[in-house]
């Protein structure tokens, strides 16, 4: 399978942040990234405890449609607004930020739009099956019914 390619490459001090058309991936690198596997190799509490709880509230690959919000300060602080996270807070210059935040906006739309189709196609097909379930076994039951008195 090709590998997408990305819409927008920021590279930050300790991070990589890239944009695709339907998801968003937050690389840590160098220093940041090789103290947490350290501490986190060290420890094994902080394996335990810290690596799963980083799983939880910290993903590093986000899908667009999964996001509530963007939101930018005046700082260049960006804030993703996740529903079933806490909130990602990427540090980026005020420009990067800018750029970043009016890519992601239209590709969020888009892409909550494509996942709003397909839960309604995947309901549509859910009743459907339901449906010819309960018709095809009220004709089964007819002919038996039809059966059993004939047999009689």
């Amino acid at each position: 399978m090709p590998r997408a390619k990305a819409i927008l490459e920021i590279d930050g001090l300790h991070f990589t942040v890239r944009l695709y058309e339907s998801w968003l991936r937050i690389d840590v690198r160098g220093n940041t990234k090789n103290d947490i596997v350290e501490a986190l190799e060290n420890k094994p509490i902080l394996r335990q405890s810290i690596g799963n709880i980083l799983d939880v509230f910290a993903p590093l690959h986000i899908h667009l449609s999964d996001i509530d919000s963007v939101q930018m300060d005046n700082k260049g602080q960006v804030k993703l607004i996740l529903p079933r996270h806490r909130d990602v807070s990427i540090p980026l210059a005020v420009d990067e930020a800018t750029s970043l935040v009016d890519k992601m906006n239209p590709l969020i739309v888009k892409e909550k739009e494509k996942k709003a189709k397909r839960v309604i196609e995947e309901r549509r097909r859910a009743i459907a099956r339901l449906m010819i379930g309960t018709i095809g076994g009220l004709v089964v039951g007819l002919l038996l019914g039809i059966f059993i008195s004939v047999a009689r």
